[in-house]
C-alpha cells in the first residue's frame, strides 16, 4: 500500500539510522516499530537515507519509512538538512513523535514536534575517542540531548541505573521517566555450526568500533593458552557509522589463529553462533544494555560485561554470568574462565531467569500503554 502526503499516523518514530542498519539503538526502534504496527497502530519512520541505494519512501513489515537525504558525513553522523523538516511534517499528522537519542537533530527535532506528544528514547550518552576536538563534540552532544529531554513528555530508558549513569541526569531527573528494556529476540534453535573443537568457545557480537572494547577481549582470550579454545567476533565493520577499528583489531590478534572474525550476521546465521557459544562476552568501554548480551543469556549462554551503569543489569539482575571493570584484560580473562566452569543446572536456571526478566512481548506492552496514555491525554486537550 503506497503511502500518501496526506495520511495519518499514529506514531512516528524518528532516528537518524533505520534498518537495514543494524546497531542496538536501530534494532530496539525497528522492534518497537514493527510491534506496534503488528497490533495495529499506524507507524511511520523518518530517518536518513544513509544509503544512497535505499528508496526515499518504503513499507517495511508494516511500517512506512520515509528517508531524508545526506548532505555530507560528519565523524559518526552526517549532515541530513532535510530531516528536522520532514520530521515537522509528519509530526503535523501524528499523535506521538517517538524520539531515539543521542541524535545531533534532536533538539530541532523536538521543536518543530507541532501538536504531537513528545516521547525520547534516551539509549546512551554519545561516544567518540578521546582527543581535544571530539571531547567538546561529546559537550555539545549533551547539550543537545538535554534540549531535546526538556521538551519531552515522556523519557524512556533502559533502567534507572542507565539513567542515573548519564551525563544528562539532572535533565531527565526533571521529566516523567519510564524504564522499558531494550526489545531482545529468542535467538534458541540453532546448531553449533561454527565449533571446531571441544575448547571453550567464546563470543562477542556487535559493531566493530572503538566503544566496544573488543581489544581487552582479544588481550584477555590470548592469555589463555588451551590451543583447542575460540573466540568469535562477529559483527559488521564495513559499513559502520564513524568507521571501524577492525585494523586495530587484526594487530591485536596477530597470529592467533584461534581467533575468528565472521563478519555480520543475519538470521539463522545469528541463532547458530550463540548454539556454538560456551560464555558471550561484553567488554565495551560505553555501553548501556547489551541486547546481544540477553540474546545469548536467553539460549543458555552466560554473559561477562563491564561493570558500567546499564549493561550491568542483565547479569546483575539474573546472576548468570560476571561483571568486570572495564579495560581490564586480566579480570576478563579470569571472568571467562570462571563462568565456563558452569554446570548444565546453573546454565538452565540461569537462562529461565533472563527470559522470565527480559523475554516475551513485555518491552512492547509497556510502550504501549506509555503511549497510549499520553496520546489519550492529547486527544482529550484537543477535544
Amino acid at each position: 500500500m503506497r503511502t500518501t502526503d496526506t495520511d495519518t499516523f499514529d506514531v512516528t518514530v524518528v532516528l537518524d539510522y533505520y534498518a537495514p542498519y543494524v546497531s542496538g539503538l536501530t534494532e530496539a526502534a525497528r522492534l518497537t516499530a514493527e510491534g506496534l504496527a503488528a497490533r495495529g497502530w499506524r507507524v511511520a519512520v523518518a530517518c536518513a537515507r544513509h544509503d544512497p541505494a535505499l528508496p526515499a519512501r518504503e513499507e517495511m513489515n508494516g511500517v512506512h519509512v520515509f528517508r531524508a537525504p545526506v548532505l555530507a558525513r560528519v565523524s559518526r553522523g552526517f549532515l541530513a538538512p532535510a530531516l528536522p523538516w520532514l520530521v515537522s511534517r509528519l509530526a503535523a499528522r501524528s499523535a506521538l513523535l517517538h524520539l531515539h537519542q543521542p541524535m545531533p537533530e534532536a533538539a530541532f527535532v523536538a521543536a518543530l514536534r507541532s501538536r504531537a506528544k513528545l516521547v525520547t528514547t534516551y539509549h546512551i550518552d554519545a561516544f567518540l575517542p578521546d582527543g581535544a576536538v571530539n571531547r567538546l563534540g561529546m559537550r555539545l552532544a549533551d547539550r543537545i540531548a538535554r534540549a531535546a529531554v526538556r521538551r519531552a513528555d515522556l523519557v524512556i530508558v533502559n533502567s534507572e541505573d542507565q539513567a542515573r549513569g548519564s551525563r544528562i541526569w539532572p535533565s531527565i531527573s526533571r521529566r516523567p521517566l519510564r524504564a522499558i528494556s531494550s526489545p531482545c529476540v529468542d535467538r534458541n534453535g540453532g546448531t553449533p555450526a561454527l565449533r571446531e573443537d571441544r575448547g571453550l568457545h567464546v563470543g562477542f557480537m556487535g559493531r566493530i568500533t572503538e566503544d566496544k572494547g573488543i581489544e581487552y577481549l582479544i588481550r584477555a582470550f590470548r592469555q589463555i593458552e588451551d590451543p583447542a579454545a575460540r573466540l568469535l567476533i562477529a559483527g559488521d565493520h564495513l559499513q559502520v557509522a564513524g568507521g571501524s577499528n577492525m585494523a586495530q583489531l587484526r594487530t591485536e590478534a596477530g597470529d592467533d589463529r584461534r581467533i575468528r572474525f565472521l563478519g555480520l550476521l543475519r538470521g539463522d546465521a545469528i541463532r547458530d553462533f550463540y548454539a556454538s557459544l560456551d560464555v558471550f562476552a561484553l567488554p565495551s568501554i560505553s555501553e548501556s544494555f547489551g541486547i546481544v548480551q540477553v540474546e545469548a543469556m536467553m539460549t543458555g549462554v552466560p554473559s561477562v560485561t563491564t561493570d558500567l551503569p546499564g549493561s550491568r543489569i542483565p547479569v546483575q539482575m539474573t546472576g548468570f554470568g560476571r561483571r568486570v571493570p572495564a579495560r581490564d584484560p586480566q579480570a576478563l580473562r579470569n571472568a571467562l574462565l570462571e563462568v565456563s566452569r558452569m554446570t548444565d543446572e546453573e546454565r538452565r536456571a540461569g537462562q529461565r531467569r533472563t527470559v522470565e526478566l527480559f523475554g516475551g512481548d513485555a518491552f512492547l506492552n509497556d510502550h504501549e500503554e506509555a503511549f497510549r496514555a499520553l496520546i489519550d491525554r492529547r486527544d482529550e486537550l484537543v477535544a
